[in-house]
């Protein structure tokens, strides 16, 4: 595994979202209501809370959300990258996953990170040019679940964005630390300097009104002709030259690799956990799996008993992320290109196999990938760019229907290429910069027309009676399964609400280093995480944004988001 502790730093600034109440994990009649929506930015929430109630379905109200997204938080997400999206009815029976994953261009090849003599190149160019953009996919990913669960048109789906872009939103702090942050990025081009940036070189205050009329402009494109306004072929050539110009060397995104591109139906990753039943994200993203895994591996104990403050809880929840993570680098990746044994990482049997190595009294001296049923021999574990950015939204509808869905375009302001009002990903990044380890291929490698590994875990929670009760998910990339099995083990195995288990404290496995929250309760615990055998623990903040729906026992829903970004977000 390759997580490096300096990603925390500038991921805490690329994340740097709010209200509370408490929630139980069993589902009764629902009374009458429009719905909720929770999102990273109180602008998008009211833009899906508007589609909802104009009666537009939650997968209306979650495209709304994205679009809005893509004006106010434009660090972290829009249509100038992709997502994952999982739906499912009220009563889980019908549950559907969506892949908008970016694709890397036909002629990418296993070496693009490598110069000519084999070297990874260096982090400006490989991350700040076209060499990491991919074929975005959220506007592919909006227009195929609209196809199937839309109830409003197309074209109303974008007024509450086209308003923010054209009438002006309020800069608030966490969009301007982030522009501060991230000088020579997101000033990179003349038309983001125009938006964001005033004359001295300096984002533009705290309180200024900031107008976006290009993104106005292309959302009334794409309004009005669908996503055709995108990916048919003459707006197709003008986005692949945009990225081929800027691409430094061979294997420059096409035409054909904008036009060819589609999102995917993909086959939901289940698990059961207790009673419940905990559904998410697939391949390409290894979230689905990874949260499985720890839940499935944390089981056999009773964390209820031990609750959240005691340091067994914690080292046990530590211990399942570092076997999880082992089995994410050496299996995950692209289905369409590598076998990715999904049913073995989750098998029962599997699974009690890797929970048997966990030792409440002691750490395990080196984590090791296992061998799942059906796992593929001889392969590599190579480095890579640490994820991070990302933002997530949570919608469920007036019939309950929900929406999980988590968006992105990678680092903050993506590649920092901006183009037709939006920052383009630089979700390539994300792939293995080497195709080989120890001489075995690497399961996330480049090749052309793929779609890196993702840590995104959108995920939908079902109680014994088949009833959705949480909908969850996170940003912060290689920290998103982690705060997502947190969440849910706070809400069904500590019995709080969504709320309070986005609130508890935050401890992740880095590589051998252990990351604790500081300011919680978790800095008393580092004796005895210590003695448990956990070494180079070190206190900081994190690096974490979550956001979750969870139903109360009268049915209605409590919209629960990231209250370390309350102080930030607000305008």
């Amino acid at each position: 595994m390759r997580f490096l502790p300096a990603l925390i730093a500038p991921l805490a600034l690329a994340l740097s979202g709010c209200a509370t109440t408490s929630t139980t994990a069993t589902a009764d009649a629902a009374p009458m209501q429009a719905g909720a929506v929770s999102s990273a930015d109180p602008r998008a929430t009211a833009a899906g809370e508007a589609i909802l109630a104009q009666g537009g379905s939650a997968t209306d109200a979650a495209i709304a959300v994205m679009l809005a997204l893509t004006v106010v938080e434009p660090q972290s997400s829009g249509i100038g990258g992709g997502g994952f999206m999982v739906r499912s009815d009220a009563k889980g029976l019908a549950l559907t996953t969506y892949d908008g994953r970016e694709t890397a261009p036909a002629a990418a090849t296993p070496t693009r990170f490598l110069d000519a003599s084999g070297k990874v190149l260096g982090r400006d160019t490989r991350v700040f040019s076209g060499l990491s953009v991919g074929v975005p996919g959220n506007l592919a990913l909006a227009a195929k679940a609209h196809a199937a669960h839309g109830k409003l048109p197309w074209a109303k789906l974008f007024a509450p964005a086209i308003a923010l872009a054209e009438d002006g939103f309020v800069m608030n702090r966490r969009l301007y630390e982030s522009l501060k942050g991230n000088k020579g990025r997101a000033d990179k081009s003349d038309a983001a300097r125009a938006v964001f940036f005033g004359a001295d070189g300096e984002p533009l205050p705290v309180g200024t009104t900031v107008r976006v009329p290009e993104l106005a402009a292309t959302f009334r494109d794409l309004a009005a002709k669908g996503p055709a306004a995108f990916y048919d072929p003459a707006p197709a050539a003008a986005l692949a030259k945009h990225v081929a110009d800027a691409t430094p060397q061979d294997g420059r995104m096409t035409a054909a690799d904008v036009t060819g591109y589609a999102a995917k139906e993909r086959a939901a990753v289940c698990t059961t956990y207790r009673v419940y039943k905990v559904c998410g994200m697939g391949p390409p993203s290894s979230g689905g799996v990874a949260v499985a895994q720890m839940l499935g591996q944390l089981e056999r104990f009773d964390l209820a008993a031990l609750g959240p403050d005691s340091p067994v809880f914690w080292h046990l929840f530590i211990e399942s992320q570092r076997l999880a993570y082992a089995d994410r680098e050496l299996y995950s990746g692209d289905s369409d290109f590598v076998a990715v044994p999904v049913d073995g990482l989750v098998d029962r049997a599997y699974l009690a196999k890797r929970s048997a190595l966990i030792d409440p009294a002691t750490t395990i001296a080196k984590p090791e990938a296992g061998v799942p049923p059906g796992a593929p021999l001889a392969r590599g574990d190579g480095p890579e760019e640490p994820e991070n950015g990302t933002t997530h939204f949570a919608v469920v509808d007036a019939k309950g229907d929900a929406v999980s869905y988590t968006s992105t375009i990678e680092g903050a302001f993506g590649s920092g290429l901006h183009y037709r009002g939006f920052y383009l990903n630089n979700e390539l990044t994300d792939f293995t910069l080497t195709p080989e380890a120890d001489g075995k291929p690497v399961a996330n490698r480049v090749e052309g027309g793929k779609r890196p590994r993702s840590s995104m875990a959108p995920t939908i929670v079902y109680d014994a009676k088949g009833k959705v009760v949480l909908v969850i998910g996170a940003a912060g990339g290689p920290t998103i399964p982690v705060t997502v099995a947190r969440g849910i083990i706070g809400v069904l195995d500590f019995r709080l609400g969504a709320q309070e288990a986005l609130a508890l404290p935050f401890a992740m496995s880095l590589g051998d280093a252990l990351l604790i929250e500081e300011g919680t309760p978790l800095a008393a615990m580092q004796a005895e995480l210590e003695r448990l055998g956990h070494k180079a623990i070190r206190a900081g903040a994190a690096p974490i944004k979550a956001n979750a729906l969870g139903r109360r026992a009268d049915g209605s829903w409590e919209v629960a988001t990231e209250p370390r970004l309350v102080s930030v977000v607000t305008p």
